[in-house]
């Protein structure tokens, strides 16, 4: 599927009209491609923008996902995609990308723009067990806390995605942490 908002480098128009209408201000970039300026930057957008190098065998998951669903203004430098398929990938299919190789349970991800993006509630659950192991340094904190700004009651619904999941590493603190900013939200509204 055409995305009629999306320029591709190479696609509709070359490199260099694309850096051209850039620095006229024409259009901006999003993602992988550029976009009119003028248009509205939606969830659909963000996910299309990644479908040239995002097969449909890997969803888009965390820092990523949290991009894509609109809690952050801005992609992360690398992308972290995750196996849908139960058949393994020799290697990530793209070196921007960064591939987590264990299989994605159903039912966590949803078709956006023509890629697999985890639910917004699998998103914060995964961000909140990374955060927790110290994965990706302090920078996955500052997505948690931009996630629970963006939508407050998503506390709740991380907590029942991570009861109905099977067992993860740091599922039990995840869910504590997530008790606690969902007491905190619940008494703030």
């Amino acid at each position: 599927m055409s995305w009629p908002f999306l320029y591709f480098a190479d696609d509709r128009l070359s490199t260099a009209e694309l850096a051209s209408a850039r620095l006229d201000g024409d259009v901006v970039e999003v993602g992988e491609a550029y976009m009119p300026a003028d248009a509205v930057e939606t969830r659909e957008l963000r996910a299309a923008s990644l479908r040239p190098m995002i097969p449909a065998a890997l969803a888009v998951i965390r820092e990523s996902a949290a991009w894509v669903h609109g809690a952050v203004p801005d992609a992360p430098a690398r992308h972290t995609v995750q196996r849908r398929s139960p058949a393994r990938l020799n290697q990530a299919p793209d070196a921007r990308l960064v591939y987590r190789d264990q299989l994605l349970p159903e039912g966590v991800a949803d078709c956006i723009g023509g890629v697999w993006v985890t639910t917004p509630a699998q998103t914060l659950a995964d961000l909140v067990r990374a955060h927790l192991a110290g994965d990706a340094g302090d920078t996955v904190g500052g997505y948690v806390d931009a996630m629970l700004r963006w939508r407050p009651a998503l506390a709740v619904e991380a907590i029942a995605a991570l009861e109905r999941g099977g067992a993860v590493h740091y599922k039990r603190h995840a869910l504590a942490f997530l008790r606690v900013r969902a007491a905190v939200g619940a008494t703030t509204t």
